[in-house]
């Protein structure tokens, strides 16, 4: 009996084998798709890091690595013709006050100004007044910065200032700024320590004023239901007293200890 159910187990782990093999066989697997630059510390794509205070923007903050994709994300607009997402190319946007920011960071220079110009001919043959459009653009290094549905050019400006044109270095020797990273590491690390501690504290301390609160309410309400039944009031708390009133029964003699 044992030989004949090891024998099922063995041709049933078979059976199961080769069905896996021929799914994996007709499903061939996609290439991933994956950024130019990824942090080494979180894995996070450092062109997500260069948005204007991505630590908060990044929540809301969605990666682009095709045109579907971006017009997805932001709809349609003529000028996302401009835009072409060949090997290497990557984009970000993510809602500002200011208004939609969208980065798109080429591999080569060339294509960068190639767009460059394209938006800019664009631009120049419509006509249009950007800030009635409210439509904002500039390059930024290997980046090309629009910004969609923006107030003013001033607030474009200053959304574009904080936008900073960065490459991942590599260090052949000692990293020169791995001092500033640890020691930024350290500043949030106990920037989160103490927060949390904070937090921890004053909701103990709402809970235990909670807890008195519901704690003295019924106390009140339970001594107010004991003083409700007492046939007359005794500030001592329902305990013997001096009948200096006449208020306080009398005491039967028959409970009286005798002698």
């Amino acid at each position: 009996m044992i030989k004949k159910g090891f024998i099922k187990i063995a041709l049933l782990f078979c059976v199961l084998s080769l069905s896996s093999f021929s799914i994996s066989a007709q499903q061939p697997s996609l290439p991933e798709i994956k950024s130019q630059e990824v942090s080494e510390d979180d894995g996070i794509p450092v062109l997500i890091k260069h948005l204007p205070d991505w630590e908060n923007a990044r929540n809301s903050a969605v990666y682009i690595k095709n045109a579907d994709e971006l017009r997805a994300a932001l709809g349609e607009h003529s000028i996302f013709n401009t835009i072409d997402f060949v090997a290497g190319t990557e984009a970000v946007t993510a809602p500002y006050a200011q208004g939609k920011l969208l980065i798109v960071e080429y591999s080569t220079p060339q294509a960068s100004v190639d767009t460059d110009n394209k938006v800019k001919q664009i631009v120049g043959e419509n006509g249009e007044n950007q800030e009635s459009a409210g439509f904002f653009y500039r390059r930024i290094g290997n980046y090309n910065v629009f910004l969609f549905d923006g107030s003013s050019e001033s607030e474009a400006n200053a959304l574009f200032d904080q936008i900073k044109y960065e490459k991942v270095v590599q260090w052949l020797g000692e990293d020169p700024t791995l001092l500033r990273r640890a020691e930024r590491a350290i500043v949030m690390g106990t920037t989160d320590v103490i927060l949390s501690t904070a937090t921890a504290i004053v909701l103990g301390l709402l809970f235990a004023l909670l807890t008195g609160i519901i704690a003295g309410i019924i106390f009140f309400y339970f001594r107010k239901q004991q003083r409700s039944g007492m046939k007359a009031f005794s500030d001592a708390g329902g305990m013997t007293r001096l009948n200096l009133d006449d208020l306080t029964p009398q005491i039967l003699p028959e409970r009286f200890l005798k002698d």
